[in-house]
């Protein structure tokens, strides 16, 4: 870790007037959550079929037993690690106003932080496929896959956005919205692979924001829109920048 970079990049968010944080599955490792891509990741031993939308119309129990398994099954019990405390801490100082993030995980919520757009929906939220009720995780019993609507007794499918899913209206405009206002837009641990998501950090350079990207290795944004780049686990750069901040141990 550089900390001369590192001292650069907090006192760019200290001193910003609209900071937004944008994160993927790479803030959430030390949590105990494997990336989806790479060697070790999540799509290296799992196929994602499972996780198509046309898959799961056609055979929801097999695409169910799945994502119990992957996602019900592991997160339940997973806690917030220092970076989406630090990013909660930021948002309750004022040096950022919201996050954007492509996990599913709530761990931001769970860390406190009050402002999060999810492009890519939520574990904890179910929907029905029919008639559109939305109930808490809580509500479904795993033991009997798949679960249907208590309503309409239509097929239940959890919020998140599925392979050849659109992403949901309201969350792409407003984290859009949120990238246009930034001065400073802080991505951590995401390459930018995912389209449409990966498209928000280019709207926050092109509307002026100075870019800070954390992550484990150069990205699709390091070369194109990146002013600077802090190399390291976001669990470490994430950890100092809150020290500096006096926002952590």
């Amino acid at each position: 870790m550089d900390n001369n970079i590192i001292k650069k990049a907090a006192e760019l968010i200290r001193t910003s007037k609209y900071g937004v944080g944008f994160t993927g599955a790479g803030i959430s490792v030390a949590s105990g959550i494997p990336a989806f891509r790479g060697d070790d990741g999540l799509w290296s031993s799992v196929d994602p079929i499972f996780f198509e939308i046309e898959y799961f119309r056609k055979k929801p129990y097999q695409s169910w037993a799945k994502i119990k398994e992957i996602f019900y099954e592991k997160l339940v019990g997973i806690e917030p690690n220092i970076s989406h405390q630090v990013l909660a801490a930021m948002e309750k100082r004022g040096f950022v106003e919201s996050v954007i993030t492509q996990n599913i995980d709530n761990l931001h919520q769970k860390a406190g932080s009050k402002f999060v757009y999810e492009l890519h929906g939520t574990y904890k939220q179910i929907v029905c496929t029919e008639c559109s009720s939305e109930f808490d995780m809580s509500f479904v019993d795993f033991n009997y896959l798949p679960p249907t609507c208590y309503v309409c007794k239509g097929l239940l499918k959890p919020d998140i956005v599925f392979f050849n899913e659109p992403i949901p209206t309201f969350a792409l405009t407003r984290s859009k919205s949120e990238a246009e206002k930034s001065d400073v837009f802080v991505i951590i641990g995401t390459n930018g692979e995912v389209f449409p998501a990966n498209s928000v950090p280019v709207v926050a350079k092109e509307s002026g924001s100075t870019i800070i990207e954390i992550n484990t290795s150069e990205s699709h944004y390091t070369e194109t829109i990146t002013d600077i780049f802090i190399k390291g686990k976001a669990s470490d750069i994430m950890s100092e920048i809150g020290r500096i901040l006096y926002l952590s141990e």
